[in-house]
């Protein structure tokens, strides 16, 4: 089996925002979502709960975000 990016969803207090995404970035959504629940066995109701994880882990591994963060917490 593929192994996917993401894991298990975990649950956290939600901050309401609004996005405007592409249909083919909802269908793609739609089934990662799809692929994620055959892996982990935990079927996801809502694609959309995937938009936060997905960025977590975009900002968590890019590397030129990273070491702005960092000059910018040096400079403060």
């Amino acid at each position: 089996m593929t192994k996917l990016k993401l894991g298990p969803l975990v649950e956290d207090k939600p901050v309401k925002l609004t996005v405007d995404l592409p249909a083919s970035v909802h269908r793609d959504l739609t089934a990662y979502a799809e692929a994620l629940g055959r892996a982990t066995g935990q079927p996801v109701a809502d694609p959309v709960k995937l938009i936060v994880p997905m960025l977590e882990r975009f900002m968590a591994t890019d590397r030129a975000f990273a070491k702005a963060r960092r000059a910018s917490a040096g400079s403060s």
